[in-house]
């Protein structure tokens, strides 16, 4: 089932939300968004890319209306010294809603992976753009199978609880989350929530 994008916009009045059948990459999507001066917080959301982002230019596996595949505008003012806390503190941010909505507990991977009965469900690309920050966010929701070269190492929510989840719902927990986040202090929060997370300091 897609996503409703009236209701999105309903149940997050004020936010610009860009819904997409599909695309190439919701990353690219809000990068060019943001050159063209959308506010912080814009999102661009899809029911399926067919060259998903992740880290190091691998592509993240995005199956139609089965995950989350969404990228937020951040804003144009951050450091650049600054992107290694965000991404740790929207990976804390994914991984409170994920607990939330879903009751699934996740465990962060250093430095944008969230594991799911040790194996991956969920992922956090940040890249600074001419326009300022842009982060993309992947979770796997409601996959029940993989392709074979990521099957060993690839899980969803769905597989791990063994029942069907909102993505509407995940996806406002999520936002809702990462609005929290932003306003305490991505700095502060990471640092506090540095025990949930596995591999800092080891080159991961």
């Amino acid at each position: 089932m897609t996503l409703d994008a009236g209701r999105l916009r309903a149940r997050l009045p004020g936010r610009r939300i860009e819904w997409l059948e599909s695309t190439v990459s919701t990353m690219t999507d809000a990068a060019r968004l943001a050159a063209g001066g959308c506010a912080p917080g814009t999102v661009v959301v899809a029911e399926e890319q067919t060259a998903g982002q992740g880290r190091h230019g691998r592509r993240w596996h995005s199956e139609k209306t089965s995950g989350l595949y969404l990228s937020v505008f951040l804003g144009r003012e951050m450091p650049a010294e600054s992107l290694a806390g965000l991404t740790l503190s929207l990976g804390l941010a994914a991984r409170e809603a994920i607990r939330r909505t879903t009751g699934v507990s996740c465990e962060l991977k250093w430095p944008n992976d969230l594991l799911a009965a040790g194996r991956k469900c969920a992922g956090i690309l940040v890249q600074r753009t001419a326009a300022g920050v842009v982060a993309g966010i992947g979770i796997n929701v409601n996959h029940t199978a993989f392709p074979a070269d990521l099957e060993p190492a690839a899980t969803s929510l769905r597989l791990v609880s063994g029942k069907e989840h909102s993505r509407e719902d995940l996806l406002v927990s999520l936002l809702e989350a990462i609005d929290s986040r932003i306003a305490a202090g991505h700095a502060r929060t990471a640092g506090q929530g540095e025990r949930h997370v596995t591999g800092i300091g080891r080159g991961q």
